[in-house]
């Protein structure tokens, strides 16, 4: 009897196709590395927390935890089915909390960045995006302990200002699912109230969430592996979002954003490292 195949073992470059799912379904079910599973399980749950309740802080941290396990390109094939149900789930509980003003400005600007990231995301080596993504984790990180008054802008630029935020989430949520960081430094100075930020970063992720779908299809990102693994995470969708919705009202946001991004930093400074070290050998 063959042993287990590890998570990166399982995933190929072939296109998603029905039949090739439903005939390989059970196999890849029986194969798939256990320690992939706990991991993922745990990285979507701590997703859900984040989108449904924190912000989205934590919800960078699912990448760069899969990506101790699977290639960048896995992780974030995997990661999209379950972001935009995540999404649906949110829609209701902040139907009345959102903004359309802020979104018409950051939608326009995520449209180009979600265009651009599609006509390069095979272009960046495997290592180099690991930097990259490390390298946005801890930029990221340290927007959060950038007093507000260093990034506003006047009043002529914020326009311009919010469509290069809404140009870079749309790129490095494209590549990565790390668009959190770019829409915090919009947001943040407008000071909106916890639910209706929550709401306005819920439509916007769940706007160019549906859009990322047919680039990734076209890139050929989907495939059974994909698939499977990504339903195979499914559970850990209710409690996580049931969580986030539970701690929005009553825990203390200080103290949570301050451990949040001090965990976004130490996994970005860990996934520097992995690109780093493999680049070198």
């Amino acid at each position: 009897m063959h042993g287990l195949l590890t998570a990166s073992e399982l995933f190929s470059s072939t296109p998603i196709s029905l039949g090739h799912l439903m005939n390989d379904a059970f196999l890849i079910l029986t194969q798939l590395d256990w320690g992939f599973i706990l991991v993922g399980l745990v990285s979507v749950f701590i997703t859900g927390v984040s989108k449904s309740g924190l912000g989205g802080g934590l919800g960078q941290l699912s990448v760069p935890i899969l990506v101790f396990w699977v290639s960048p390109f896995e992780a974030v094939a995997i990661l999209l089915p379950i972001l935009c149900i995540i999404d649906l789930a949110n829609l209701w509980n902040y139907r009345r909390d959102w903004s359309w003003a802020h979104l018409a400005i950051l939608i326009p600007g995520a449209l180009l960045g979600i265009g651009l990231g599609a006509l390069t995301f095979h272009a960046v080596d495997e290592n180099i995006l690991k930097i990259i993504l490390g390298s946005l984790m801890v930029v990221f990180a340290g927007t959060f302990f950038i007093p507000t008054r260093q990034v506003k802008l006047s009043q002529g630029y914020e326009t311009i200002w919010g469509v290069f935020c809404g140009g870079l989430a749309g790129f490095t949520s494209f590549i990565a699912h790390a668009g959190g960081g770019p829409v915090k430094m919009y947001l943040l100075p407008k000071r909106l109230s916890v639910r209706n930020f929550m709401g306005t970063s819920v439509y916007f992720f769940f706007a160019i969430n549906q859009l990322k779908i047919w680039p990734y299809f076209w890139l050929g990102q989907f495939t059974p592996q994909s698939i499977v693994s990504s339903f195979i995470l499914l559970p850990a969708i209710p409690l996580g979002v049931w969580v986030g919705w539970r701690l929005v009202d009553r825990i203390n946001p200080e103290l949570f954003y301050k451990i949040c991004y001090g965990l976004l930093f130490f996994a970005g400074i860990g996934i520097i490292n992995s690109g780093i070290s493999t680049f070198l050998q």
